[in-house]
């Protein structure tokens, strides 16, 4: 039994066949999972996928990228929505430094107001970090986000700020640049986790793993990733499956 714990079922990728996707999933034992919304036109269709099926969960937060388009009323709407019996985590939020929409101090700002309101909530935060590591960690520390703790999302940095990761109380989430040839980090990363602060996704419908790399990713997929992830620590996949899913259960207060 697998838990995708970040996936976007709510992407127009999967307009013709989502239903199809999922089952597919469920079929090679991914029996959970959290469709992350993080826009007004995605956070809506991530608690309508959620209420239709048991065992999916929804995620509301919004994106760095998209930073400069958030208002007051879309963090009020996000504060509301967070009491919501299927939505698990605030997120995804972070920091994005690869492309230039919302300018850095825009997407800070969101950031940090983001964290606030987790707190406030009382929920785990999920964190989107591409080429913006430091600020990141500083934020974090700076915002007491250990507070909630959550989980940093596809982790795919230097094992040197793992440790800082896990004394804020966060899980490293790994996805399938870990199955990639030319992506070292992550995997040196999967074997240095301890095993109850790892968690497995799929990112989906992007970074699918080997060997379906470069096509469209989907939730089944994620057991690609937790094999992989069991070789490289040389243990079974039933071991690797029933640890990450109790640490999904454990840090998004799933009661099963």
């Amino acid at each position: 039994m697998l838990f995708d714990t970040h996936v976007h079922m709510n992407a127009t990728q999967f307009i013709e066949d989502r239903d199809e996707v999922i089952h597919r999933a469920f079929a090679n034992g991914v029996q959970y999972m959290v469709v992350v919304g993080f826009d007004r036109e995605t956070i809506p269709l991530a608690i309508e996928i959620a209420e239709q099926y048991d065992t999916i969960y929804a995620a509301v937060g919004w994106h760095p990228v998209d930073a400069v388009d958030m208002t007051d009323e879309d963090l009020a709407w996000i504060e509301e929505l967070s009491h919501h019996p299927k939505v698990v985590a605030i997120g995804e939020m972070g920091l994005d430094y690869h492309w230039d929409k919302s300018p850095k101090d825009v997407q800070k700002e969101v950031f940090r107001k983001q964290i606030q309101l987790a707190k406030k909530v009382n929920m785990p935060i999920i964190i989107h970090n591409r080429e913006a590591t430091e600020d990141i960690l500083q934020i974090l520390e700076e915002e007491g986000a250990s507070e909630v703790g959550g989980i940093m999302h596809c982790y795919n940095d230097s094992v040197q700020y793992v440790q800082q990761c896990l004394d804020m109380n966060f899980y490293i989430s790994l996805g399938g640049p870990v199955t990639f040839k030319n992506a070292p980090l992550p995997k040196e990363v999967a074997v240095e986790v301890p095993i109850d602060r790892l968690l497995v996704e799929t990112d989906a419908p992007y970074l699918a793993p080997h060997p379906n790399r470069g096509k469209r990713n989907e939730p089944s997929y994620v057991k690609l990733v937790a094999e992989k992830i069991a070789e490289l620590r040389g243990i079974s996949l039933e071991e690797l499956s029933k640890k990450t899913t109790e640490n999904a259960f454990k840090l998004f207060q799933i009661n099963r």
